[in-house]
């Protein structure tokens, strides 16, 4: 076998790419990632407690995940609930989130947004307390 030289060899397509996905490759100390704060572990583990409680919910009523607008490519972003969960717990951890693949070909119907899971919760629990 033949070695190839550097040099001939195409660029990478994810040079100076902080979202590469050889990162996870790395050693903790070649990481560059700041931790995260303690508000901001506090909103996560809220955000996590929540997620739970919106999947009891809306799951069992065949609502898969949840929606989420994209701030930087303006376009709607479909995560299954075990999907979302996994990349909260991943900047958890971590400190961020890895690329994911998206959802293939989502039934828009199918999701809601994080608001309509909050309203639907809280409906449920006022409508509780009333009896």
């Amino acid at each position: 076998m033949q070695a190839v030289a550097h040099d001939v060899l195409p660029p990478d397509p994810f040079a100076n790419d902080p979202d590469d996905p050889a990162r996870a490759f790395l050693v903790d100390e070649d990481r560059l990632d700041e931790p995260i704060s303690d508000q901001e572990r506090t909103e996560l583990l809220a955000d996590l407690s929540d997620l739970a409680v919106y999947q009891a919910l809306l799951e069992p009523r065949g609502v898969r995940g949840i929606v989420v607008d994209c701030g930087e490519c303006d376009e709607p972003h479909y995560h299954d609930w075990h999907l979302l969960r996994a990349s909260l717990e991943q900047l958890l951890a971590d400190g961020r989130m890895r690329p994911h693949e998206p959802a293939y070909d989502p039934n828009p119907g199918d999701y809601v947004s994080w608001d309509y899971c909050r309203g639907f919760a809280d409906g449920v629990t006022a409508n509780e307390s009333a009896y």
